[in-house]
């Protein structure tokens, strides 16, 4: 099947994850966005700088996938959450990034897997499917190298409940754009 046909011809369930998709990769890329307005240590912002440009690439896919007209009306909302979640712990310094780095990619690599296992018997959406697990490798890269970096002590209160805030609200952000 052609790429442009295979656009066409997203069956509704497929263009509402891949709209999810859409959402999160541009909050990804806006999330790193605000690490690097604030931060100043060069090893957070190095980590940052590598995987803003992954994100970027993942975004390049999904929109090879997913035509403009479905995305979601959100993108702004979707923007401004993104670069929050990156901004707000820059300013409690690295570790609060990377745990909330970890957080966020915990759930994107389930939200990724739960699609690719989706696809898994149909071979029509093969090429999206390989493209999928690529992107959730990369997530998961994301996450361990985000844990290991914190992991030098166990976070604490305060950090767990933001990592917890950060996790229900990819869920919530999900089930919006489902369907906006």
């Amino acid at each position: 099947m052609s790429a442009v046909l295979e656009r066409a011809a997203l069956p509704p369930a497929l263009a509402a994850d891949l709209r999810t998709d859409h959402a999160g990769e541009t909050g990804a890329v806006c999330i790193y966005r605000g690490v690097l307005a604030l931060s100043r240590d060069p090893a957070l912002r190095d980590f940052a700088r590598r995987h803003l440009a992954t994100e970027q690439r993942h975004l390049a896919v999904i929109n090879g996938w997913l035509p403009a007209g479905q995305r979601s009306r959100l993108l702004p909302l979707w923007r401004l959450s993104g670069w929050l979640t990156g901004a707000l712990p820059t300013l409690f310094g690295p570790r609060a990034v990377y745990a909330t780095i970890a957080a966020v990619e915990t759930f994107v690599d389930v939200h990724y897997q739960q699609q690719i296992d989706r696809l898994a018997g149909d071979a029509a959406w093969g090429r999206l499917r390989a493209e999928l697990e690529a992107c959730r490798q990369d997530e998961a890269h994301h996450r361990d190298e985000a844990a290991a970096a914190h992991a030098d002590r166990a976070p604490g209160l305060l950090l767990r409940l933001w990592c917890t805030v950060v996790g229900w609200g990819s869920a919530q952000a999900v089930s919006v754009c489902r369907h906006v």
